[in-house]
């Protein structure tokens, strides 16, 4: 597993984590960072504080995409993934699309239902094709 797929994996942790434990993120991020067990890396830290910063925005497209499905409806790691692959897909362009949306379908078919790796691609795919049109 590379680097970036492990900081992927523990920014969706910390998000599923915070969400779970309706602590905030951001606090949760810090207590990870003092107290450096298990470590976390810097594009984790990076991809965590990036969804934090576009959260409203990442929800009103996943909102606005997901073609009869609330944000309330879906899975807890589902959204979580979601809303780091969107994060990934709209702010980090250094990252390749396909690589995104790619790790994001592998997190949903590993951490979530069994529906949810072709929900994630489908949403996924959709964000990139209005990715153009997309203001940020």
């Amino acid at each position: 597993m590379s680097a970036r797929s492990k900081a992927r994996k523990r920014a969706l942790d910390l998000l599923f984590e915070a969400e779970q434990r309706g602590v905030d993120v951001q606090e949760l991020l810090a207590s990870r960072l003092a107290a450096a067990e298990p470590p976390v890396n810097e594009y984790a830290v990076e991809l965590v504080e990036g969804v934090v910063a576009h959260r409203d925005r990442i929800d009103e497209l996943l909102t606005t995409y997901s073609q009869g499905w609330s944000l309330d409806r879906m899975p807890a790691v589902d959204r979580a993934v979601l809303r780091l692959g969107t994060y990934e897909l709209l702010w980090q362009d250094e990252v390749p699309d396909a690589v995104v949306i790619n790790e994001a379908v592998q997190l949903a078919g590993q951490l979530s239902t069994d529906e949810s790796p072709g929900f994630v691609n489908g949403l996924l795919a959709r964000l990139l094709a209005l990715k153009p049109c997309l203001t940020r």
